[in-house]
Parts: structure tokens; sequence; C-alpha cells
């Protein structure tokens, strides 16, 4: 049936055994896109003849060693994934179910009037994933990937940047190396329309989302990506794209990862940072085929100063650095570049000791001082430093910097490709000279745009100063943009890992406002997470219900009424209640109103005090009333002891300015109200919250608790998650 209705068919597979040949007869106007993509995947070798007298409509078949025939395209995609590679179908037998379920559901993608609801139905299943199951490729994803590829359709339901996810997703499937080869081979390759939206400057751009990119040099099986922080912060959520990024290349070449921490500063590193990194990608969900060290290869380098130095490649400077930067502008060579080797040679053995002098002076490539490109006016190689290595201690006095490290340490990993943000572009032709004066093989650079979000800095230098000068208290803090200050304020793996993925490997550089992401999450958080109430203790106002209950009235009802995993709590209703002061004065005598989970209620008297503020209110209910014929849906608590103290945050940015410029003086637009703290009653219920729990307090928004409830005098802490709309639910 998958192969009638969707996937272009064709007939006269002849599949004798794994290690024998395979032949493919189809009409070339119907390629089987999925079941040839699925054969490139399984490792299963197709020797494809197009025939032109074949049927565009005729049903795939397959024809096995003892010529029985498999046909249609779930039949045959299922076949081809228990034959080949291990993985494709699901890694477990709950996963196996689930690729099952997709391949019944491939007849709704034939083309005709249901396409866009099919369509519509994956996107939103696709909102919060980045595959259809689990977290690799799978024949479920090949299958609905073959519907979609084989209609034109496809390209009118999602055109002007209609469905984001679907589009994201088919062209992360469409980029795969394997499944490219298939479309190049045998169709004219589709594009899901790229994603248009406004940027922070209000321009229109395109933004990301493609992973259509051709790597240059790559073959299956042996590229090599790595990731180099240095332990000298946490990751922040540009760090997040980098290493997503290059772990998706990584593992759509089926090739390796290597993390290597670039600890060649010891003045700024520590171990605390690389344990927090290890901590980051765990959380990420990456995990890299080896894990190494720039310090593994100090000796190695040091070697390799010493026989640039001897090769005249290299020369010792003791310019002092303003100086030297300003030379490097203006191309004047220093008065030491054309000393003999033996005059370089001793000042370099200064270094290695570490002497007075050899801390005067630095290394110097010697490239050309008059080049047009000032990366290449003569950059650093090596300078000293005093300080104590956090893993080799003292032994070492003299440090590689990172641009010449990195080149070397990449070519002996045996890195293939070197993704770099578009910011370094002025210095690929240095890494690129780097590697040739020190002899060592190639590394492919790509280029990819840098994460920029509006009020946010992702310097590292300048997010230590937030933590040095006290006006955070951490790397942690969740006002941060570091992957666990984030997670802090309430983002969920899948949310962040969602919207990295979105941007996919484009080059186009923009302002992004933080709205996307938090708007990700909400669609994660909304519909599992339970809803709780407060009451602003500044202001409330107590409501007398004159016809209430005589005592205590307990009744159990669902923290989340379409999410039974939430739980239950417990809701007590008696004739003296608190509201808002907030809701208390729009309030009118005579105005029926609805209690949230209870019912109607008119208003009867309304007092307030000489500044026009309400003290008390009196009320009878009406249950009986409709809760449609209401103009407020009021949030209410009881007066009971059993209330909890809450101080409810709403945080704000650190920064004023939506874009910093590099002549902004940083002090003038920091914000310094960026944590606002508001007393609130909880329900009796929240006083069971746990640590890093998500909720909603309704009508206020969505909050994580960052602090537990302690009893009287020691309030649960909780922080208020953005929700993408950039309102404020309460008033601190």
């Amino acid at each position: 049936l998958g192969g009638q209705v969707c996937a272009a068919p064709f007939s006269g597979v002849q599949l004798l055994e794994r290690d024998k040949m395979t032949t493919t007869r189809f009409n070339p106007l119907s390629p089987p896109f999925a079941v040839l993509a699925t054969a490139k995947l399984a490792g299963v070798a197709v020797d494809s003849n197009a025939d032109a007298n074949l049927s565009k409509d005729s049903v795939p078949v397959i024809t096995l060693a003892d010529n029985f025939e498999l046909q249609g395209v779930s039949t045959i995609l299922r076949y081809f994934a228990r034959a080949g590679k291990d993985g494709l179908y699901g890694s477990d037998a709950l996963s196996a179910v689930q690729v099952d379920q997709w391949l019944d559901f491939l007849p709704q993608l034939a083309p005709g009037t249901g396409l866009a609801a099919a369509c519509a139905y994956v996107d939103s299943y696709l909102a919060l994933r980045a595959v259809l199951v689990g977290h690799t490729l799978s024949i479920a994803d090949v299958a609905v990937w073959g519907c979609l590829q084989s209609t034109m359709q496809f390209t009118v339901v999602t055109k002007g940047g209609k469905l984001p996810h679907l589009m994201r997703w088919f062209n992360f499937v469409s980029s795969n190396p394997l499944v490219a080869e298939v479309v190049a081979q045998f169709g004219k390759q589709k594009k899901a329309p790229a994603v248009v939206t406004a940027s922070a400057d209000g321009e229109k751009k395109e933004v990301g989302g493609s992973f259509n990119i051709n790597l240059e040099g790559a073959e299956m099986g042996k590229v090599v990506t790595r990731f180099p922080p240095e332990p000298s912060g946490f990751l922040h959520i540009g760090h997040a794209k980098a290493v997503l990024l290059n772990n998706y290349f990584a593992r759509a070449y089926e090739g390796k990862l290597i993390i290597r921490f670039d600890d060649t500063n010891p003045s700024k590193e520590k171990e605390e940072f690389e344990d927090a990194i290890i901590t980051d990608l765990a959380t990420l969900g990456v995990k890299g085929d080896i894990v190494t060290h720039t310090s593994d290869y100090f000796e190695d380098l040091l070697k390799m100063g010493e026989k640039l130095i001897k090769d005249g490649n290299m020369y010792v400077d003791d310019t002092p650095q303003e100086i030297m930067k300003q030379e490097r502008m203006d191309g004047i060579e220093s008065k030491m570049r054309n000393n003999t080797v033996e005059q370089n040679l001793a000042l370099w053995k200064e270094m290695l000791e570490g002497t007075k002098r050899g801390c005067e002076c630095c290394t110097r490539f010697k490239f050309d001082m008059l080049h047009n490109n000032k990366c290449l006016r003569d950059p650093a190689g090596f300078r000293c430093n005093l300080t104590p290595h956090h893993r080799t201690g003292s032994k070492y006095k003299c440090y590689p910097t990172y641009d010449c490290a990195c080149p070397y340490v990449d070519a002996i990993e045996g890195v293939t490709h070197a993704l770099r943000t578009s910011e370094y572009a002025d210095r690929d032709a240095q890494f690129q000279w780097v590697q040739k004066v020190m002899g060592v093989r190639k590394v492919h650079i790509w280029e990819y745009s840098r994460l920029n979000l509006v009020n946010t800095v992702l310097s590292k230098r300048k997010l230590q100063w937030f933590v040095d000068t006290g006006r955070v208290p951490s790397w942690r803090d969740p006002r941060f943009p570091t992957v666990q200050g984030i997670m802090r304020r309430g983002m969920q793996v899948e949310a962040l890992r969602e919207f990295i993925l979105s941007q996919g490997a484009s080059k186009n550089a923009n302002n992004m406002e933080w709205d996307k992401i938090w708007n990700i999450n909400k669609k994660a958080i909304d519909p599992v997470c339970p809803r709780h109430t407060c009451v602003m203790s500044k202001g409330k106002v107590g409501l007398t219900l004159t016809n209430g209950p005589a005592g205590l009235e307990v009744t159990v009802v669902p923290r989340h009424k379409k999410h039974a995993p939430a739980g239950n709590k417990a809701t007590t209703m008696c004739s003296q209640v608190w509201l808002d002061q907030a809701d208390a004065t729009l309030l009118q005598p005579n105005e029926e109103v609805t209690l949230m989970d209870w019912g109607n209620c008119i208003i009867r008297t309304v007092t307030k005090d000489a500044a026009g503020e309400v003290t008390a209110l009196t009320g009878e209910l009406n249950l009986a009333g409709s809760v449609k014929t209401t103009k407020y849906k009021l949030t209410w608590l009881p007066q009971i002891a059993d209330l909890v103290e809450i101080t409810l945050v709403e945080l704000g940015y650190l920064i004023n300015k939506k874009k910093v410029e590099e002549d902004d003086v940083f002090e003038d637009i920091v914000n310094d109200n960026s944590w606002l703290e508001a007393a609130a009653m909880g329900d009796a219920n929240m006083r069971s919250l746990k640590k890093g729990e998500v909720l909603q307090v309704e009508r206020k928004g969505y909050f994580i608790c960052d602090t537990i409830y302690g009893g009287p005098g020691s309030p649960a802490v909780l922080l208020n998650i953005p929700d993408g709309r950039d309102k404020g639910g309460f008033k601190a």
C-alpha cells in the first residue's frame, strides 16, 4: 500500500545475497526514493536500471535468491532494515513499534486534498524532535521523506515558510550524504523553502534550518570533526550550536567527533570549568568519540616551535604588546624580526625556562608584515606564563597560542573538517599558513554563522566580568546565556536542541530575539507541567462569601486537566478567600465573576481606602451561573493556615542595549535591575514542589522551582520562565 500511494514505484529488483549483485528496474520518471535511500543506508549494493517501458504506477518489488518476491515500500524497507546495518528499525522493541506506526501512516501522505493536513500533523509532531523516532535516522524518516520527495505538491504545501519544523526535518534528511547521493542520481532534489523571519532590527531575513551543504573532501566513514572549548568558563548557547553542528556532521558521515579541551592559557583555565563543560555536553546529549587536551601535545608543540625558529619561520620578539599591536596595524616590522637563528634560540631558551628576560618575549610567525590581511602580519605563536597549569602544574613556562596550537593538533589528531564561525574568516588564511610552515596535513575549514542574540553578550571575558564584579553570583545564574544558566531558568533540553537544529548550518548572520527559543520551550512544557495558584501578598484582598461553606470543603482535582501523569492536588473551599489587588480593583458591586475551578460569584460590596485601593469584598456564590457569561475569571486562595510562602522572581536582560557595539562603554549598558522579587502566597500543594520542577502559576505564567519551601520564613523561590510573548504575568 505504501508503494502504491506515495513512493514512486518500480519492479524487478534482483536481490540474491548481500555479497551478490542486486538489480533494480524502475520508470525513470518515478524513482522509488525511499527504497533506494534505505538500500544505501542499510549497506545493500544496488545496480539500478531505469526502464521507461515500466508503468509509473507499478508497485515496488524485490526478488530474493529463491525467487521469493517482496512487494510495497513498507515491506521492502522493513526487510532492508533487518538485513542491513543496525539502528534503522529503532533501538528497542518500543522504538520498532513506533517505526511501524509511521509506516502505517504513509497512505495519508498520498498526493491530494489530505496531504496538507497530514503534513501539518507531521510538522506539529516534529516541533520538539529532530527525527521521527529516537535520536537517529530510521526507516520511518526515510519512508516519510520518500513520500514528500516524490510529490511536487509538497512544495506547494510548504510555500511561504509554512510548516517550519517539517521543512527543517526534510532538509535534515535530505542532507544525509547517502540520501543526497540517491537524489542527485535519480531525481531533481527538492529543498523545502527556508524559514523567513524578522530580525531584531525588523529586516526580514532567511534564517537557517538547512543542513544542505557540501563539506569539501568529505568521505563517508572518514569525516572527523572537533569541538575545542577552552576551559575558562561554562558553555553558552553559542557553544551549544557549535558542538551540535560538529556532532551532526560527524554522525551524518558516520565519522568521529573529538572533544578537545584547548587548555593553553593557565591564567584563565580551571578544572571547575572543565567539569562544567563535561556536564553541559552530557546535558546536550553529545558524547565525543575521543576526549583529548591540547596540553597532551605541549612537548610536541615546543619541539615544533624550535624547528620553526631553525627553519627561519619564527622569531622571538620583546616588543611591548601595545607597540606590537600598532606596528602590525601599520605594517611596521619589529626591530627583532631579522635576528639570527642563534639569537632567537638563545631567547627561546629563556622563554622555556621562564626567566625574567624570557617573560618579556613572545615568538612570532614570520609571515608577511605588508599583507592586506592583517591576521597574517606575524601573529604570536608562543608566550610565557608562570601560572601553574591545572593539568601539568609548573612543568611548562611557555605555552602556544590557540592560533599556533589548533592547526597543529587538528592535523595530528586526524581532523578532516574544522567548523568555525564566520567571525574567524580573516584568520582562515592564518590557519592554513601555519599548517603549511609546520609541514602538517591540511584540514578543511567550513564556516557557519555565529549565534547572536539581542541584549546578550557571549564573550566569556565579559561574562566573567559579571561574576567578578558581583553582578551575578556564578556562571549558573539564570540570567546568563550559559547552558546551565538557561536550564536553571526552565529551558528544556529538547527545546534547546530544537532551537539550535532549526538554525541549520547557514552562513547568514543575524541578531535573533530570544522569543523564538522561549516559544519553542513553551510548547515543550505547557502540555505536561502542573497548574498551581498564587496570590500576591502585597495588597491582597479578602472576599467574604456570605453563602459560602460553613467549614472547609476539600476536593481533589488534577494538577493538569489534560495530562494525568502530572498527578492530583487538593483544593480547599471556604467562605473566606483571597484575591489579588489587581483583580479586586476591576470589580464593581453586583458584578458576576467566575472563581476558577469553583464556580460563579456575584460581588455585592467593594470597600476601598482613601488611596483607592480595595480593602475588602463581599459576595454570594452562584454556582448555577454560566462561566461563559462572566467577563472576569479570577484566581483565588482559601484563607487557611496551610498556604505556602512563595517568592516569585522576574528576570530581565543583563544588558539594556539590543546590540552591543565594540565602542560601547560596557558599564553604561548594564541593567542593574534584572532580578525583581515579589512575595506571594501559594496553594498548600506547593509545599511539595521539588527543585527544578516546572509549573504554571495560573494567570501569572510559567515558573521553575529554584528553592524548595523550607517552612515559615523560608519561602519557595520560583523563577519566571519566558513564554516568547515578552509579557510579565505578575508585577514584582
